[in-house]
């Protein structure tokens, strides 16, 4: 631990949230105010994925499991060029990170990206206030930025709330790049960013795909430029009730009949597209072990998710949308969430949760591969 690190985890820090509840800790990274949405995530392993996760944009994250950051950071393994969380909260960080990969501490990199989080903190008791209450606003402060909890209070209600962000074109690139595929070229795909996670081309770019990521402000003139065999939508934070380019992008694909493939937001932008609602879950889910089931096959698969909102589909049977027939193909077997869509009479799909597995379980790669199998079929 470096001189400033163990400087600010001697420093005061008080986590406060909306309904007014407030944990007490020391300041973990760097010192000072930050507000944000508080969500549980329950992966014990891959803190440093979940941090660069775009999805996790205007985020506190509190994590499950009580000890962080034993394998420190290195410069392989993140999944965007920054730490997107707004907030990290964890009970008992790594004094000393032992890996041969490690360059550098977990606080020091909280530390240099000026990413506010507190330690020392009950996570358990936290988590089980956000599962019994809710998501909800919360900030943390430390330093100069405590004062009396009435004014940090007011500070957090006045924060913006989750249900009605907008926040793709917020995380996505604003640049036009290609991912070259690995070995021969088989196919070419236009990827939306939305708040894409570096791990899902470079999926695709093993199987053959040259990957052309696009801006979230992307027409249907830019996606069509490439000359796709397949489109893809990424994942990405915010509401989806307020993307209504996406949607509309996504309709164009629909209309072509271009094999398409979404994930988490893409998800949810599918479901918008084919006339569905989506909600907002109580407290979402998130990290690396949630249980899936397959119903085209039966099999159940432990994936990973980071998603606050949820589409709104019937379960029992399919469903007659603008674009032929659809189905419900996932389902989380801890809340019966919809997880995935299937159209019955065009090709296109997608899933709720991150099947690129950075960090996570790799059961949900096959997903790639029927992607892949789409845009065969279509070519053949």
């Amino acid at each position: 631990m470096t001189t400033s690190a163990r400087k600010a985890s001697r420093v005061p820090a008080v986590l406060v949230l909306e309904d007014g509840r407030t944990f007490r800790g020391r300041a973990y990274g760097a010192v000072g105010e930050t507000l944000g949405e508080a969500v549980f995530s329950t992966g014990m392993t891959g803190y440093q994925e979940t941090l660069t996760d775009p999805s996790y944009h205007r985020q506190v994250v509190v994590m499950t499991a009580p000890h962080i950051g034993n394998t420190g950071v290195n410069d392989e393994d993140p999944e965007s060029k920054r730490i997107w969380v707004a907030g990290y909260v964890v009970r008992d960080p790594a004094r000393v990170p032992s890996n041969w990969r490690s360059v550098r501490t977990l606080d020091e990199e909280l530390t240099a990206q000026g990413v506010v989080g507190i330690s020392g903190v009950d996570t358990r008791a936290l988590t089980r206030h956000l599962r019994e209450r809710g998501a909800m606003r919360v900030g943390i402060f430390s330093g100069d930025a405590v004062a009396d909890e009435a004014a940090m209070l007011a500070r957090v209600k006045a924060a913006p709330e989750m249900t009605g962000a907008d926040l793709a074109a917020e995380v996505a690139t604003t640049e036009a790049y290609t991912v070259p595929a690995i070995g021969t070229r088989r196919f070419t795909v236009a990827a939306v960013d939305l708040g894409i996670k570096g791990m899902t081309p470079h999926r695709m770019a093993e199987r053959g795909i040259e990957v052309h990521v696009l801006p979230a402000t992307a027409t249907i003139e830019d996606v069509y430029a490439v000359d796709p065999d397949g489109v893809f939508f990424s994942n990405g934070p915010g509401d989806p009730a307020t993307a209504d380019h996406p949607v509309a992008l996504m309709r164009g694909v629909l209309e072509r009949s271009t094999p398409l493939f979404g994930i988490c937001f893409g998800n949810q932008i599918l479901g918008r597209a084919l006339g569905f609602g989506t909600y907002k879950l109580k407290y979402g889910h998130r990290g690396i072990n949630q249980p899936v089931q397959d119903r085209t096959t039966g099999k159940v698969e432990v994936t990973a998710h980071n998603h606050g909102f949820a589409v709104d589909a019937p379960l029992d049977a399919p469903g007659d949308t603008p674009y032929g027939r659809a189905e419900v193909s996932h389902v989380c077997l801890n809340d019966g969430v919809v997880e995935g869509l299937r159209l019955l009479d065009r090709p296109a799909f997608s899933v709720q949760y991150h099947p690129e597995a950075a960090a996570g379980p790799h059961d949900a790669a096959y997903l790639f591969d029927r992607f892949v199998s789409l845009m065969e079929g279509q070519r053949a």
